[in-house]
Parts: C-alpha cells; structure tokens; sequence
C-alpha cells in the first residue's frame, strides 16, 4: 500500500512567476531525465525484484521518494505560471503576433489542455514514453541503468539551476541535486554490497564464462581503417576491469561469409523481379536460360 502526506517534502517557492521556466521544468517532469522515469524505473524494479527483501525495500523507498519530486516540480510549475493569466489574456487578444511568439515562450497546452498545471511530458510538450523504464530482472544490470538516470537527472538540475534566477526555485533544485548525489551513491554501494566489480562483471555473473567466445571477452576492437597505433589507454591493455582476463587492441576484420539468403517467399508477396533462385539473375535471367539452348 502506499500513503501520502499533504505537506511537500521540501519547500517550494516562486517570487517572480515565469511561464517559460515552468515550460523547462517539464523536462524535469517528463523528460527522459525526469522524475516520473526514475520513479517508475525504481517502482518496477521493486515489484518484479527476487532475491533479498532489502533490495527490494530500498527500491520500494526510493520509487516512493521519486513521487514527492515530482509533486514539487508540479507544484513549481503551477506556481510559476499562476501569475501569467493577465499577461497572457493581453498577449492573446492585444497582440497575437502569432500569438505573442507562442505565449511568450511557455507551453500553450499550459493555458489550453491543463489550466496553468503541469503536465506528464517534457519541456517540448511531448508525453513522458514508458521504454525509457528499465527493470531487466538482474540487479546489478538496473544498479547501472540506475547511475545513469541519476547522473543525468543531475545533469539536468544542474542546468536549470543555472538557468533561473529565482532564489526559491534555485533552492528547490539545489535539494533535488542533493538527492541525486545520494542516489548516485546509494547505488553503487548497492554494488559494492554485491560484492563490487570482480564478483558481478560481467553480467550476468551467472552465465558460464566458458561457453563464450573467450578470444574475444577482452579485446577492443579498432574499426579505423587507417589502423592507428594502439593509445596509451586503460581499455587497449593491462588486466581487465573484473580482473578476469587481458585487454588487447586489435584490428578489425571479417571472420564470417558473406551473407546468401534464400529467395522471398511468395506468400510475403516482394516484386516478382526478386523471385528467383539463381545467384546474382534477375528473373527475366532465369527464364531466359529456360527457355532457349
């Protein structure tokens, strides 16, 4: 089950309204780098999540917490587009130079489709996409899919806090930059209590090492063409991150055929130009050499 508490979870407040800020903050909403993402992707995790319960209470926490922020950042866009009714009633019936270059900057579906609220989709007005949910079922994969989100949810905060001088919204977003350096944290030490990076890479740990291609588990492989030497690089030498093997550098180069497939079938109904069974012959070719000597 799941409660609520009236009260926010930081204080949010906006001294100088600002419509086409609200309309950034709908990245931080709705984007790929948003809250709504890592709420759900925490969410998932946790009830899909096998193994020991304080993984999945941590999730469960965290997935929660996620939805207090996206309660602030909706409360932040309202209250920054709650003193721009007047403003836009002038824009629209005094002005309409296209409309007053779109509202001023805002987001018209703040004033058509939500009444001056925020909404479930970014700063270009499109709605928040599920695939960006990632719940794979293997912890150690989502601890990393995990990171990531934080760290460019982060990076994302970071640039509205630039981008504002509002000092209420500038310390609203400073405390959500805080959470997102103890996320960061919170799930590399998940990892670090999985055992750390010689125990979990690579993933899966659970698939027999011998039964890939070990020639191939630790070379870079260099596609350049003019076959550069080897850099001074972590990755092109030296043990392997997991500890498990050598890196090398090699150039690339074709160990497989040259693809041949088998004509179309009929019933996916290609050209007939394509329906033929000799290499390289159209089928005009074809019945050609049928027909004649």
């Amino acid at each position: 089950m799941f409660y609520h508490d009236k009260k926010l979870q930081y204080e949010v407040r906006v001294e100088k309204p600002n419509p086409a800020f609200a309309k950034l903050l709908q990245q931080a909403i709705g984007g790929i780098e948003g809250e709504i993402r890592v709420c759900l992707q925490y969410l998932f995790q946790a009830w899909g999540s096998r193994g020991p319960n304080k993984y999945r209470d941590m999730l469960l926490d965290t997935g929660t917490e996620e939805i207090s922020h996206i309660e602030m950042l909706s409360t932040a866009v309202a209250l920054n587009l709650e003193g721009a009714t007047t403003e836009l009633k002038d824009k629209i019936v005094g002005e309409n130079a296209i409309v007053g270059s779109i509202l001023g900057g805002m987001d018209p579906r703040h004033v058509l489709s939500s009444g001056l609220a925020a909404m479930a989709v970014d700063a270009n007005g499109v709605p928040f996409n599920g695939s960006w949910v990632v719940g794979s079922g293997n912890i150690a994969a989502d601890m990393y899919a995990n990171v990531m989100a934080e760290s460019t949810g982060r990076v994302l905060a970071t640039r509205l806090w630039q981008l504002t001088d509002d000092p209420g919204m500038k310390d609203m977003l400073a405390f959500l930059i805080a959470r997102d350096s103890m996320h960061q944290n919170q799930w590399l030490a998940v990892l670090e209590d999985l055992g750390g990076l010689n125990v979990n890479l690579p993933i899966p740990n659970s698939f027999p090492e011998s039964e890939q291609v070990n020639e191939f588990a630790y070379a870079f492989v260099s596609t350049n063409i003019e076959k550069p030497e080897p850099p001074n690089a972590r990755w092109a030498s030296g043990p392997s991150i997991d500890g498990k093997g050598e890196f090398k550098y090699v150039y690339a180069q074709p160990l497989g055929q040259e693809p041949k497939l088998a004509p179309p079938d009929p019933q996916g109904f290609a050209q007939a130009q394509q329906m033929t069974g000799g290499a390289d012959k159209g089928i005009l070719e074809n019945i050609k050499d049928t027909i004649l000597p």
